[in-house]
């Protein structure tokens, strides 16, 4: 006999019945392919409007320089039409820098979202667990003791991030790497870095001192289709992996022993995550510098925007576009005269959601 619901006393208002949401999660099941899952709204819709917005400012950083062009000419040009001179400006000079600064913001953002999932801490992301400070040690060892080696400075960044993150993971190692051994590991790691980097700027000459702090900050003066033609490569192989992994990251945020008991392989998924994580991550600052705080706060926003538990990754890489991209344009407008490197714009927004973060994370008792 079903349970039937007490009775209403007299003279008081029955409670609203909830009225259906239409972005609240559908569950679905495929004969064919063999698929299920939740179908989520919110968060598809969130994801349309973010990438129609960084393509918004894609196309609107290629409309700013010497040679000024129109939104509607840059949008000809990007499909090989009008005029000729205009898609030489738009596609040969203008938009390596715009695609770097795109593929960037995607890899930092789907980084920071593997990252943040994995330890189960809105605050791990590479920036904090010492990757792009390793990245910029290396870079900086070759650029002030004058020893390359005969590789790239991109390639030399891709190697520092890498090897920082094996470091961390095996000083984290106990019987298993957990998430937040890697978190207090990483941070001092991070610190030594830091301070050895500032050691070798100090030991180096003005110039190479220069050239230097002028790759450290993050930057996308310059960058030409090597920079892009990596990363993108890298991207086209390390992105789906990522994407593909997503059902165990997901079960990875119930805990270990949760994540065990549903048959997930948690320590060789914890790996598996690490090295695609240092991969988006090296290959981003190997193009581009360690640019502060995306890695750190897009998957924080992705997550509120989209109203899931966890960061989503693709809505995460998304919205480091959007910073990334917006980010150029005001490092490129905002003082007339004067072009500042994008890493200084995103540390200015990204300290804000840093403090948020923190003090959110100490009113919940997580203590950070």
């Amino acid at each position: 006999m079903p349970a039937q619901s007490p009775p209403a006393t007299p003279g008081t208002p029955a409670p609203p019945a909830r009225a259906p949401s239409a972005l609240r999660g559908r569950p679905f099941r495929l004969t064919v392919p063999p698929v299920s899952g939740v179908l989520r709204p919110r968060l598809v819709l969130t994801g349309m409007l973010v990438a129609v917005g960084a393509f918004l400012l894609f196309c609107w950083g290629l409309t700013i320089g010497d040679y000024p062009v129109a939104f509607t000419d840059v949008v000809r040009a990007l499909g090989g039409a009008g005029d000729p001179g205009t898609v030489i400006v738009v596609q040969d000079l203008r938009l390596p820098r715009a695609l770097t600064g795109l593929l960037v913001g995607i890899a930092f953002g789907v980084s920071g979202a593997v990252f943040q999932t994995m330890t189960r801490n809105p605050l791990a992301s590479p920036d904090m667990i010492g990757l792009t400070e390793g990245a910029g040690t290396a870079v900086v060892a070759a650029v002030v003791l004058g020893r390359t080696g005969g590789l790239g400075l991109s390639t030399l960044g891709l190697l520092g991030a890498l090897a920082t993150a094996l470091l961390v993971y095996a000083l984290a190692w106990k019987g298993g790497a957990t998430g937040y051994r890697i978190i207090l590991v990483g941070i001092g790691v991070s610190w030594i870095c830091t301070s050895a980097t500032d050691f070798l700027v100090a030991r180096g000459n003005r110039f190479e001192a220069q050239e230097a702090i002028g790759w450290l900050v993050g930057n996308l003066n310059g960058r030409t289709w090597d920079q892009v033609d990596s990363l993108a490569l890298a991207m086209a192989v390390l992105l789906p992996v990522t994407l593909g992994m997503g059902r165990w990251m997901r079960t990875l945020m119930l805990g270990d022993d949760v994540a065990a008991g549903l048959g997930t392989p948690v320590q060789s998924v914890r790996l598996a995550l690490l090295l695609t994580g240092v991969g988006l991550v090296a290959f981003g600052t190997a193009a581009a510098g360690p640019v502060a705080f995306v890695a750190l706060a897009c998957p924080q926003i992705a997550q509120r925007l989209a109203g899931v538990s966890s960061p989503p990754p693709l809505v995460s890489g998304l919205t480091g576009a959007f910073v990334v991209l917006g980010s150029d344009l005001l490092a490129r407008e905002a003082i007339p005269g004067t072009e500042l490197s994008v890493g200084i714009v995103t540390g200015a927004l990204g300290a804000p959601v840093l403090l948020w973060l923190l003090i959110r994370a100490n009113r919940a008792g997580s203590g950070g």
